[in-house]
């Protein structure tokens, strides 16, 4: 009860009938902010779609100028002549073949991210089960069978991120922290909305990004302007 009569009284400092840039509404999210912990940044577009229809789905990934949170501890999955490879572009772990009947005995996932190449793909079935139901499991789908191991582990590592529509047509994605400069933020909401304008199914009519609204972790939400 008293959350909701916070979020009454913040709200009341927005105009609902405003788009606001996001400039201006970042400006505005910071005086409604928490002061107690340094909250997310959220932007939250409700899309044209039909959710329902496969041809209609929005899948990409972004990498973001300006990192935030912890860095993604990444596995790379690859054969022994790439395994020197893709401990110097940074992956925390390394398998090759002989680790993967040890990894599927143990179960043990110490990573938030796997990837793989093209050639160790075949060898990676006895741990479908393990890393499909953790979401892990690489796939084309997100960019995560790759010939470019440098590449690829250094986006993952500077923040790259991997975002869809869910059930009800809407994207919700975090784009930085408040501890994040002004600047920083409209960078990084600038790359994500770069992204969107460039992925709109063809089967999808009409307007693309309805709307799209900002909002910290507690704050309420600001509806922007994104003409």
């Amino acid at each position: 009860m008293a959350q909701s009569k916070r979020i009454k009284k913040q709200s009341a400092k927005i105009d609902a009938k405003k788009l606001y840039p996001i400039a201006e509404a970042l400006t505005l999210a910071r005086t409604l902010a928490s002061k107690k912990f340094d909250e997310t940044v959220e932007l939250h577009l409700k899309l044209g779609i039909d959710p329902k229809k496969g041809d209609q789905q929005v899948r990409s990934t972004v990498v973001l100028p300006h990192s935030f949170g912890k860095s993604k501890i990444v596995a790379a999955f690859v054969t022994e002549d790439k395994a020197k490879e893709a401990k110097e572009a940074g992956a925390d772990f390394v398998y090759t073949e002989s680790d993967i009947p040890e990894l599927q005995k143990s179960g043990k996932i110490e990573f938030d991210i796997a990837i793989a190449i093209p050639g160790i793909m075949k060898n990676l079935a006895p741990l479908a089960r393990n890393l499909g139901t953790k979401g892990l499991m690489p796939s084309p789908k997100n960019e995560t069978i790759t010939t470019n191991l440098s590449k690829t582990i250094g986006e993952l590592k500077k923040g790259k991120i991997a975002f869809k529509n869910d059930d009800t047509a809407n994207i919700h994605q975090a784009i930085g922290k408040l501890s994040l400069e002004d600047k920083q933020l409209i960078e990084n909401f600038s790359a994500l909305m770069d992204i969107m304008k460039k992925i709109k199914p063809e089967s999808s009519k009409g307007v693309f990004i309805k709307m799209a609204t900002l909002c910290t972790t507690m704050g309420p939400g600001i509806k922007l302007d994104i003409k």
